[in-house]
């Protein structure tokens, strides 16, 4: 058996994939939390929120499937920053880092825009999201004006050095 069936391929977003960004993110956000009117307002207008605005979103495709997404969300124009935001994996996919490239992915387009830092919000519950979050380079920072009422952790990726 070829393993080549098996390869996930990173894409940037396609409306066709509208959809998934959206599914996906609630199917992991109601795992563990409640879906807040932040929540909404981005899954359901990623494009008007989202890339309108100068972020990107990512999916992450097996054997042509959407299976994992996440969005690079235009914090501040300068000095240029970005959110990491709406990482999802779908149950089915994990384990394949999927995760991983994703934020890879995104970081690097950060990095192409020449921005200073990516920063995300999370929750202590989440610990594999957590060590990912280290295994890409982000740091711990104190918490401020957190965009969701889980929020107990945030972390940035200084871009800079």
């Amino acid at each position: 058996m070829s393993d080549i069936n098996n390869e996930v391929k990173i894409i940037a977003y396609e409306p066709q994939y509208k959809e998934a960004f959206k599914t996906l993110n609630e199917e992991w956000i109601k795992t563990f939390f409640v879906m807040e009117a932040s929540d909404y307002k981005l899954l359901d207008n990623p494009e008007e929120h989202i890339l309108n605005k100068g972020g990107h979103i990512a999916f992450a495709l097996l054997n042509g499937e959407p299976v994992g997404t996440c969005a690079l969300v235009k914090a501040n124009e300068d000095p240029l920053a970005f959110e990491l935001s709406k990482m999802a994996v779908s149950p089915k996919a994990q384990g394949k880092k999927i995760g991983y490239l994703l934020g890879n992915a995104l970081i690097e387009k950060a990095r192409e825009l020449k921005a200073e830092k990516v920063f995300l919000e999370t929750n202590s519950i989440l610990v594999p999201a957590i060590k990912l979050y280290e295994k890409l380079g982000f740091k711990h920072t104190p918490i401020t004006n957190p965009g969701y009422d889980r929020v107990d952790v945030q972390m940035e990726l200084d871009l800079t050095s």
